[in-house]
C-alpha cells in the first residue's frame, strides 16, 4: 500500500462524495424491502408495484411508490417517510449484515483516500441519514467518512441538490469551499451522473449497478470505471480527473 501511495501525487483540497449502493456495498434486496416494509407501515398494506428505485432519494421512491399503487400521499404523510424509513431499516439491519457485502476494493480506496491530507470524504447518496450510517457501519466502512458532512435523501427530495447540501455542511463545519473543480462525486447510475453535474461537480462513474460505463460516459461521467476492485487506478483516476479540472 505504501509504494502504491508514493506512485502518485498528492491531490489539492478536495471533496470525495460517494454513493452508498452499488458503489461501495451491495445490500442484496435490503434496500428494496426496507421501502416496502416502510409503506406498509405507513399505509397498513402491502405493495402491489414496486418501481425503479435506482439513484433515486428516499422520499421519492416513497412518493412513487404511493403513487404506483394509486394511494394518495398528502403533507402529513410524507411529514413521516423519515421515521417509517428509519424504523424499516432498523427491522432490516440483520438481513443487511447476514446477505449484504462489500464490494471489492471500497475499503481500501476508502483507506487510501482517508491518509491524504487534503481530501474530505463523505457520502452523496438517496438514502436518508440513518439509513446511509447504518449501512456504512454495517461494513465498517463509516471510519473512512465524515458522514457528518454527506449529502442525503432526507436533506433533499431531489438528488442534484444533494451535492450543494453537501458542500453546505463542510463549509459549516471545516470553513472550507468547494466547487466544481474540488468535488468529486462517485456513482454507479445513470441519475448519479446527471445529479452530479446539475450539482456542478465532477463526476467518475462505477459500473458496479444496474449502468454500464457506455451508459455513464453517454451521459457525461468525466471517467468511468468497470468497478473499485484495483486500487492504485482508481485512485490514480481520482487524481487525474482532478488535476485535469484544476
Amino acid at each position: 500500500m505504501s509504494e502504491m501511495m508514493n506512485s502518485v501525487t498528492t491531490i489539492g483540497r478536495t471533496l470525495v462524495l460517494w454513493d452508498v449502493d452499488h458503489t461501495l456495498i451491495e445490500n442484496s434486496g435490503v434496500s428494496k424491502a426496507t421501502y416496502a416494509r416502510a409503506f406498509e407501515m405507513l399505509t397498513g398494506m402491502p405493495t402491489g408495484v414496486n418501481p425503479d428505485t435506482d439513484g433515486r432519494t428516499d422520499f421519492e421512491i416513497l412518493q412513487i411508490l404511493f403513487e404506483a399503487n394509486e394511494i394518495a400521499a398528502p403533507e402529513e404523510y410524507r411529514g413521516l417517510f423519515e421515521r417509517a424509513l428509519s424504523d424499516a431499516m432498523a427491522e432490516n439491519r440483520a438481513a443487511l449484515s447476514e446477505r449484504g457485502y462489500v464490494l471489492p476494493g471500497a475499503k481500501e480506496v476508502l483507506a487510501v483516500l482517508a491518509g491524504e491530507g487534503n481530501v474530505i470524504q463523505s457520502a452523496l447518496t438517496g438514502n436518508i441519514a440513518n439509513n446511509a450510517r447504518e449501512k456504512l457501519t454495517a461494513f465498517g466502512l463509516d471510519k473512512y467518512l465524515d458522514l457528518e458532512v454527506g449529502g442525503y435523501g432526507s436533506d433533499h427530495i431531489v438528488r442534484a441538490e444533494l451535492v450543494r447540501a453537501a458542500r453546505g455542511k463542510v463549509f459549516e463545519k471545516y470553513g472550507v469551499e468547494f466547487d466544481r473543480d474540488s468535488t468529486i462525486m462517485i456513482g454507479d447510475t445513470v441519475r448519479d451522473v446527471q445529479a452530479a453535474l446539475e450539482g456542478n461537480a465532477i463526476i467518475i462513474g462505477v459500473a458496479t449497478g444496474k449502468n454500464n460505463s457506455h451508459e455513464l460516459l453517454r451521459v457525461g461521467a468525466h471517467a468511468v470505471l468497470e468497478n473499485l476492485a484495483d486500487t492504485e487506478e482508481v485512485v490514480r483516476i481520482i487524481h487525474r480527473v482532478r488535476a485535469r479540472n484544476s
